[in-house]
């Protein structure tokens, strides 16, 4: 027992380790191929690495990645009467490496394991200070375990809660086209031969490995999403009077929402660069006519027609509407037709008629709808008793008592006390509805005395000589005022929960918003400046000198002080939300306030990214300027090396040289001088590019000139070229398209057999013209292909391991600087492919 708790206590003192996971959207995209592959790189540089667990199915480039790993022994177990192997998390976690790689975050354990699941095991091992990386399936995440069953029509029994996989430090996506993946599945590399079939025609079907990408891409987007910044910086949302049409459309949830929108995108598309907006009224007082369910249905449908959503607090729905309307420069505002009868219509003018009335210049279109004048009615407020229904509640408690006493009196004479003590009950507690309890409690008393003076032997005094009668009045009075205090303090419950839901709502919509985007700080403040109609908004944070810093604002004309706001709300330590333009109620303030009290950590958060980004910017840089020593001591060393020896030689008076001795020393020369002048000119051609001075003077371009220019140094017989003449002009600036050919080229040849020449050809793709550079080299195998193009990586970029590893980068920079794009695919039979994609010229294309 001691023993136990002493290792307890020794494995909270544990740092806990990191987790890594690679997901992917099917089996057979390269999971456990990427994650060995991260074993042996970290290998490499001195980590302890173990493989807790990989399952190879058999196939063979994963077995190969097994080699020089150390792998930790299975424990034996039994499910269904057959005998596997299982993770050993105890032997594991005693061998204490750095990093442990774990395959199958979703399996499930055999009965009578120390955990149910393998996520169970991995987090013992990362309690005791263990690294893990591990991979898993998109359609094994809980959330989305319905979702790939509709898809797939094949139910997943292996779950793994969202929770677990985002509490992972690194997500990393193992992506890979559908075409692709059956392409593999189809070369026996996922599935032995008798499986091949059936996965290709049931689960592997090209629709579902689409969907199930998609879910995959979006799970991880959803993760790291920078929408709302990339959205900001589109449309100029830093410009605060943008000039361009934008359409506001007023939905106040109801089933002509959608006709709506639709008729507000088709106004924003005739003008060019317009923008649709849609705009909710979420009233303070809770009372909203909307279903939550419809609300995002209608806001699904916005963003589904490239709009955005935006929802404001307002009791005065019209001035709500127009405020945000001259707010952000609507030129046109789409209203749909009162759904109110005509009796209500004549009551009151309606939203519509209102915001016609005071849109001043802005253009309104009122839409007529089937649901137009159905006979709904707006719903009534639910605030505070206003100042006219205070003076309407105390008319009422004044003046009606004495009416209804009098007409009972006409009409009944002293029949009837209970019948007239019931209608006295029930004008008390219609008027506690409309004026509250204090009118209520007069009109209760009022009543007693009046049933008393009116109705009870002796009339028309104030005395009672029955005793039940005076137990009557009593209890009329007692009834009245308990029921109004009731009905009253209904009113209260009702008008908090309403405030309530209004107040989740609202901080709902505002972490959605802020919590999705990378700067937190300008998004909070846009959000609330926006949401409660303030002129502007600023984070301010207390400098050591007494002064204040804006940390980010929103809006015109920012207070740079707290004296200079309307409202100040400290946020964390040394900061303030300063807020100027109106007033802020009370509700307004607890909400403003709670979203305040989140700052900090985003603004945290914000801060940790930033320096996150510095510092891997900052190992980029070191990496390469380590990669550019390297280079500098052996590639510019070596050439340089040779026409010393050689130009030694030829000086030296030690040695009588042959003409052809001489000419071989003034060939290496020659061949060391080209090194020299090919090394130094990708270095100058990536400088250019990494600094953005690559500008292209694009121009038609006729691709049978260009290709044999850019194959003029290679040697005869390595090259067969295939580019007719009758192919149509692309448009790309001929010295840089030459550059990444002949760039390409080299590349293909140095790797190219001797007796395998390589392939230049060239043909129609659509609308572009494709050139294609084959060779029959070794290949590079895909999860790598993306290395090829990063400059200084030597993968397929030189032979041996030598060479600066620059020519495939420049080749990509220059390519792409002429509007296409360089990428890599298997050559048929074996090799590699380099495809160039180019634009054809408008004019040559029919």
């Amino acid at each position: 027992m001691d023993a136990a708790i002493t290792e307890s206590e020794a494995m909270v003192d544990v740092h806990r380790g990191s987790l890594r996971v690679y997901l992917g959207a099917a089996p057979g995209v390269g999971k456990t191929y990427a994650m060995l592959s991260e074993g042996h790189r970290r290998h490499e540089r001195g980590n302890d690495i173990v493989i807790g667990f990989v399952e190879t199915h058999g196939r063979t480039p994963i077995e190969a990645l097994l080699d020089g790993l150390e792998v930790v022994t299975r424990r034996t177990g039994t499910a269904n009467g057959i005998e596997s192997g299982e993770m050993d998390v105890e032997a594991v976690i005693a061998r204490a490496p750095s990093v442990a790689l774990i395959d199958e975050l979703a399996h499930t354990n055999v009965p009578g394991s120390r955990n149910f699941k393998r996520w169970q095991d991995i987090e013992e091992i990362l309690a005791a200070g263990i690294d893990v990386v591990t991979t898993m399936n998109v359609q094994h995440l809980e959330s989305l375990n319905d979702v790939v069953e509709s898809i797939t029509g094949i139910p997943q029994q292996e779950t793994v809660p969202d929770a677990v996989v985002r509490r992972a430090d690194q997500i990393e996506l193992v992506d890979m086209s559908p075409e692709a993946l059956r392409r593999r599945l189809a070369h026996g590399n996922v599935y032995s031969a008798e499986k091949i079939d059936a996965a290709l025609t049931n689960y592997f079907r090209l629709g579902n490995l689409n969907a199930l990408r998609e879910l995959a891409l979006l799970w991880v987007a959803d993760r790291v999403d920078d929408a709302l910044e990339k959205y900001r910086i589109e449309h100029d949302i830093d410009s605060p009077w943008p000039a361009r049409e934008r359409v506001l459309v007023a939905l106040t949830g109801g089933p002509e929402g959608d006709a709506l929108i639709r008729r507000g995108a088709r106004i924003a598309q005739r003008a060019q660069g317009g923008q649709l907006l849609a705009l909710h009224v979420s009233r303070s007082d809770g009372m909203a006519d909307a279903l939550p369910t419809t609300l995002a249905h209608q806001r699904a449908l916005v963003e589904s027609l490239s709009g955005t959503w935006h929802t404001v607090v307002g009791d005065d729905i019209t001035s709500a509407i127009l405020t945000f309307a001259r707010g952000i420069n609507a030129s046109q505002i789409v209203l749909g037709a009162s759904r109110r009868s005509r009796l209500s219509a004549a009551i009151s003018p309606g939203v519509g008629r209102e915001v016609v009335r005071d849109c001043g210049d802005i253009d309104v279109h009122i839409v007529t709808h089937e649901h137009a004048g159905r006979g709904r009615r707006r719903p009534p407020a639910r605030g505070p008793p206003s100042r006219a229904r205070l003076t309407a509640g105390w008319a009422l408690a004044v003046a009606g008592p004495p009416l209804l006493g009098a007409v009972l009196y006409f009409h009944q004479g002293q029949q009837g006390l209970p019948n007239v003590l019931m209608l006295f009950l029930a004008l008390t507690v219609g008027i506690a509805l409309v004026g509250g309890l204090w009118p209520a409690i007069f009109a209760a008393s009022a009543s007693g005395l009046l049933a008393n003076y009116w109705f009870t032997d002796p009339l028309h005094t104030w005395a009672i000589n029955e005793p039940a009668n005076v137990l009557a009045i009593i209890v009329l009075v007692s009834v009245a005022a308990a029921v109004s205090a009731v009905v009253d303090l209904a009113a209260r419950r009702s008008r908090q929960a309403a405030h309530a839901r209004t107040e989740a709502d609202t901080l709902a919509t505002l972490a959605g918003s802020v919590l999705q985007s990378d700067n937190a700080a300008s998004a909070l403040l846009e959000q609330v400046r926006e949401m409660f109609n303030f002129s502007s908004a600023a984070l301010l944070e207390h400098l050591a000198s007494g002064s204040w810093a804006p940390h980010g604002h929103a809006g015109s004309n920012p207070p740079q002080s707290p004296e200079e706001a309307d409202t100040t709300i400290p946020v964390g330590t040394g900061m303030v939300l300063a807020l100027r333009g109106r007033p802020i109620s009370a509700q307004d303030l607890r909400i403003a306030t709670a979203m305040a009290s989140q700052t900090g950590a985003l603004i945290e958060r914000d801060r940790l990214r930033a320096e996150s980004r510095n510092n891997r910017q900052e190992r980029e840089r070191t990496a390469i300027r380590a990669s550019l020593l390297a280079a500098v001591s052996h590639d510019l060393r070596t050439p340089l090396a040779g026409v010393k020896a050689s130009v030694s030689s030829l000086r030296s008076d030690l040695y009588e040289l042959t003409p052809a001795d001489q000419a071989d020393l003034l060939a290496g020369i020659e061949e060391s001088a080209d090194q020299l002048k090919a090394l130094i000119d990708n270095l100058l051609d990536m400088s250019r590019l990494d600094a953005g001075a690559v500008v292209p003077r694009l121009a038609p371009v006729a691709l049978d000139e260009v290709v044999p220019r850019a194959l003029s140094a290679i040697p005869a017989g390595r090259v067969v070229i295939d580019v007719p003449e009758t192919l149509p002009l692309v448009n790309a600036d001929a010295g840089l398209l030459e550059r990444a050919v002949a760039n390409v080229v080299e590349n293909a040849v140095r790797h190219a057999p001797d007796a395998e020449p390589v392939l230049v050809a060239a043909g129609y793709a659509g609308t572009s013209l494709v050139l294609r550079v084959a060779d029959r080299g070794p290949g590079v195998p895909e999860n790598k292909r993306e290395d090829m193009f990063h400059a200084f990586q030597r993968l397929g970029d030189a032979p041996d391991g030598h060479g600066l590893g620059l020519g495939l980068a420049v080749a990509r920079g220059f390519t792409e600087a002429n509007g296409g794009t360089l990428d890599a695919e298997d050559t048929p039979g074996g090799g590699l492919t380099m495809v160039f994609n180019l634009k054809i010229v408008a004019e040559e294309w029919p």
